[in-house]
């Protein structure tokens, strides 16, 4: 089921840049990544309160608490940056770099969280690699 919410995962994101590219036009990069980040903190509470999982709040512990913050900073620099090259640069060219995230998950995987680095792992990443600069270059 992962691949399957992977996958619809790749298409949302697919169309967020094709459509954040279209809004983006005469916006300021800052204002067009509120605006999207008012959207889906919608989402999100809109979810959890269609779950009732909101009750889960008061069970989060501070380790959980901390990281999850840097985590939402993380994301919020990472879009800011984003809208940013979108809005001067081509989608086709500023998309495959932003999936150059890829690779450095797998090395920050590999580094913090002592997950496999194998011969696979390796090859895929080389091959994410070129396949970005031929795309970009």
């Amino acid at each position: 089921m992962w691949f399957v919410f992977a996958l619809l995962s790749a298409v949302f994101a697919a169309l967020t840049s094709i459509l954040a590219k279209i809004g983006i036009d005469g916006v300021n990069s800052g204002l067009a990544t509120a605006i999207r980040t008012v959207v889906v903190v919608a989402m999100a509470w809109g979810m959890v309160l269609i779950t009732g999982t909101g009750g889960g709040i008061s069970s989060i512990g501070r380790k959980s608490w901390i990281f999850l913050i840097l985590s939402g900073l993380a994301t919020g620099a990472s879009w800011l940056c984003y809208y940013k090259a979108l809005q001067i640069g081509d989608a086709s060219k500023v998309v495959p770099v932003d999936k150059l995230s890829v690779v450095i998950t797998l090395i920050l995987a590999f580094v913090f969280l002592h997950e496999a680095f194998t011969a696979k792992s390796v090859i895929g990443m080389v091959l994410i690699t070129a396949g970005t600069l031929i795309m970009v270059l």
